[in-house]
């Protein structure tokens, strides 16, 4: 979990690289097909070989709510642990995390346990890092990608056409099909175009962190905060290694503990299980990984 720009699919793919995973993306925007640009989906060479699952498979007219969100990756989640795997949600759209961890009869609860990290930066250095974002993403073809799916009657309330940097180029690009603009006109169009998505980009932001910290402190989950603002204060190998230092390893111990507990919660009940009910086959949820190989994996993750 977190905020946009944190590095929450960096880290997914680094976790899945570490424990046998498979990821489910939660991003609302990210889960319909185009626009990889404007929505920022990590790219084929990024995913590393990680199976993910709900990242750009919905059609981009179609509404899809955080209900269906919950439909869909109850079925990845459960398809993965049948395959003795670790499901890896990550995505910043918290509203679909939670109609599917806290559903209405709590049927996801009573079959997983889940372990919650929230990668947080510090908000003056992710804003500056966001406002910069956007500006390569302007130099890789934002515009471009935009200008070729434009819709002048697009509803910008419906599908991925509510993706910030398709509606704050509305204005712009309606300018350019008149085919009357000058280039003085056209260059400040293209620059409040660009501001207003560097300003909605940290209006996101900020509404991100709200739903988390209710989550946590109104809801009461139980959410382990992970400090990765070191590393975006940093470049190159640096960068790198404070990445790995600061994120990574504490991440990986984390799951590990979580992993470790669950695996002893099991063998407890099992234990009991056989004392009481001998008579009776224990019903028991696999674990993805043995704790030996967990070891060996959160060993090689925190050299």
């Amino acid at each position: 979990m977190g905020a946009t720009g944190t590095g929450k699919s960096k880290l997914s793919i680094d976790l899945a690289n570490r424990f046998p995973s498979e990821i489910i993306n939660s991003d609302k925007m990210q889960v319909y097909k185009g626009l990889d640009i404007v929505t920022n989906k990590v790219t084929v060479e990024e995913q590393q070989g990680i199976p993910h699952h709900l990242l750009g498979v919905i059609n981009s007219d179609a509404d899809f709510s955080a209900e269906d969100f919950r439909c869909h990756a109850s079925l990845a989640v459960e398809s993965i642990v049948d395959r003795n795997l670790l499901p890896i949600i990550v995505g910043g759209s918290n509203s679909f995390i939670e109609a599917l961890v806290d559903d209405e009869d709590l049927q996801f609860r009573s079959k997983y346990d889940c372990c919650f990290v929230w990668v947080d930066v510090s908000l003056p250095v992710l804003r500056s890092f966001v406002s910069d974002r956007v500006d390569r993403m302007i130099d890789d073809g934002l515009i471009d990608e935009v200008r070729v799916t434009f819709k002048p009657d697009a509803d910008y309330t419906r599908g991925i056409w509510r993706a910030i940097g398709v509606p704050e180029m509305d204005q712009f690009l309606r300018a350019e099909l008149t085919g009357f603009i000058d280039d003085e006109t056209r260059a400040r169009l293209l620059v409040a175009a660009i501001d207003k998505i560097k300003a909605n980009t940290c209006r996101l932001i900020w509404r991100q962190l709200a739903k988390i910290h209710r989550l946590r402190d109104l809801l009461g989950w139980y959410i382990h905060r992970v400090d990765a603002t070191e590393m975006f204060l940093k470049r190159g190998e640096e960068a790198d290694v404070a990445w790995e230092k600061q994120v990574v390893g504490p991440t990986a111990a984390i799951v590990w503990s979580f992993l470790q507990q669950r695996s002893e919660d099991v063998n407890h009940a099992v234990t009991m299980n056989s004392i009481l009910m001998p008579s009776f086959a224990p019903k028991s949820p696999s674990l993805a990984i043995s704790p030996a190989d967990l070891a060996t994996a959160v060993a090689a993750a925190t050299r």
